[in-house]
Order: C-alpha cells, then structure tokens, then sequence
C-alpha cells in the first residue's frame, strides 16, 4: 500500500485527499496546511495525521506526495519533494513563470522520480470516449478540434489579480486537451479577448472572454471558446471534425430526466461546477497515478506536458498584447 502525505487542505486538497483514503491501494499519512483548522478536519476525516512539511519529506515511510497548495508553493515543493525521493503529484500549474517551471522540472528529472500533474480533464470519462475513439481512427484524420470550456461566474476579483490571469489559469486546462486530442504539435497561437462580464477584472488587468486559435505543422486547427460567465451552468463541450466524419463530447446533467408538454421540452440543468462536473475525473486520475506507481510506470500527465500548456498560455497572452499570430 502507498503511503500519501498531502500539502493543502482547502476545496481541491480535500477532494484529492479523501480520493486518496478512499483508495485500496493507498494511505492518506498526513496532512499539511497552514491553516490547521483546515489540515485538522482533512486529517479528522481520512484517519491521518497533521505534520509539517519537513516531518513528511523526511518520513522514509512515505511514497508519494499530493500538492493541492496555492500555485506559488507548487514549483517548491516540487523541488523539495524530488529532493526527498517522493513519487509527485501536483495540480497544474508547475508554476506561472514558464522559466521557473522548466528549472523545476530539471530538477525532477535529475533526482529521477515521478511527476503527474493535474489536467483532471484528461481521465473525464466522456473525453476520455472521444480520445479512444480518435486514436481508433473512427473519423479518419482529424481536422479540426472545437473546446467549449465557460464557467458559470467569475472568480472573485482578489483571486483574479493572483491567478496568473485567464489564459494561464483557465484556458491552460483546454490548451493542454487541445494537444492531448490533436496529436501534434502547435505551432501557431492567435488569441483575442476581452472583458465583457465583470468590469473588476478589466481593472485588475485580466479579460474574462476569450478565443484562442491553434495551427499544428500540418494545419489542423482548433479553436477555444472560454467565458467567466454561462448563466445557464458549467458549460464543457468538445467537438472533433475529421475527413470521415465528427465526434462530439457533451455536457453530462444533473439527471437525464426530460419532461415534454405542449409547451416543449425541458432537461434538467448542466452540473454547476468543476468539482461536481469532474468528481469523477479527479478519482480517476489519483486512480491512475496510483496505478503507475505500482506497475513502476511514469504516471501522466507528465511535466512537460504541464510545460507545453504554460508555454502556450503565455503565446497567447503576447498574441493577446500584439493582436497578432504568435509562432511557437
């Protein structure tokens, strides 16, 4: 059995830590936070115990280490970890600076131990269907990838000005789907946006409405549709056109109750958010990286694949800026 210490207790590091408990195959030790309230009710709950940082690199007994901190932690812990001998996983990003992220993964590679980080969206089990179903090949070549990705509210405005701003915070996620379904490499980014929801994140100097645009090598395209604003739900849709035909992944709801009446017809609401949406994708990627770890496998995401996607954020913040295709 792997034994786990985790670094954050609030929203997302409770989900992950109760995953971890829950888990046949792992032991959720201990819990850190700098809120101990917050690393008392997680430890409470899953039977662990809180510790310091310190106290759980230097447990030998401890396999592996789950970072659901605040992003400014992650590329240090990360770091501290590896340094440690622990198996990683780590929520995106490795860091907001794409040269502090690349120094931090050197370090990983050179202390030789494993690293997932968190793109959830991969282990959703309806992109999950549409991925098998491209690398099938059941619509022949992939031409075109469509993301819709819009959230119910934005944010509020003291998380904006520390996010990284929306490309590195949001868009991230679907930057990194694009590559995983696209199966080449982008070589040109054209984003344009504005602020249409919340004039405070204009003011904090972010946009909260964008589209970003993707060219492989080899022209395939994608195009990425985000919003802080979808007053009817957590809007997250992919469609793939390619030279046989289209694939389409939609949003799962509440129920599939529909009723119909002279009126029309009426389905339930969309899931209201991330952590309802994705609670399944979440236990499916600790589930995988548990996996891995136990077979000796590298466990995915990998840090490049957390690289690429930052890398890719910030080309479109300077498209952003330029008004112009940046090549990659």
């Amino acid at each position: 059995m792997l034994k786990f210490g985790i670094f954050g207790a609030g929203r997302i590091g409770v989900l992950h830590g109760r995953n971890i408990a829950q888990h046949q195959g792992a032991q959720l030790a201990y819990v850190a936070d700098p809120v101990s309230g917050a690393a008392e009710a997680l430890a409470n709950e899953t039977g662990a115990q809180v510790a310091d940082t310190e106290t759980i690199l230097a447990d030998s007994s401890i396999d592996a280490v789950a970072i659901a901190s605040s992003t400014d932690t992650h590329a240090d812990l990360i770091e501290a970890a590896a340094r440690a001998g622990k198996a990683i996983f780590c929520e995106k990003p490795v860091d907001l600076d794409s040269a502090r992220a690349r120094a931090c993964l050197e370090v990983v590679a050179a202390c030789g131990v494993p690293l997932a980080i968190g793109f959830n969206r991969r282990f959703d089990p309806n992109f999950l269907a549409l991925h098998r179903a491209l690398r099938e090949g059941r619509i022949g070549k992939v031409e075109m990838v469509s993301i819709t990705s819009h959230d119910p509210a934005p944010p509020p405005i003291e998380y904006v000005g520390r996010s990284g701003g929306l490309f590195r915070d949001f868009t991230i996620h679907d930057l990194d789907m694009a590559c995983w379904l696209l199966g080449d490499e982008p070589v040109e980014v054209f984003a344009a946006g504005s602020c249409l929801v919340d004039p405070g994140i204009g003011q904090a100097g972010d946009i909260d409405t964008a589209i970003t645009v993707l060219k492989t090598g080899s022209g395939v395209l994608c195009q990425i549709s985000n919003s802080r604003r979808a007053t009817y739900g957590y809007d997250q849709r992919i469609e793939v056109l390619g030279s046989g035909g289209m694939l389409r992944a939609g949003n799962p709801r509440v129920t599939t109750l529909e009723q119909a009446d002279g009126s029309g017809f009426r389905r339930n609401k969309l899931m209201p958010f991330f952590m309802e949406r994705y609670a399944e994708a979440y236990r499916l990627e600790l589930t995988a990286f548990i996996e891995a770890l136990e077979k000796g496998q590298a466990p995915g995401p990998t840090g490049e694949d957390g690289l690429r996607a930052l890398l890719l954020a910030d080309a479109a913040q300077r498209s952003l800026e330029s008004g112009r295709p940046v090549r990659i």
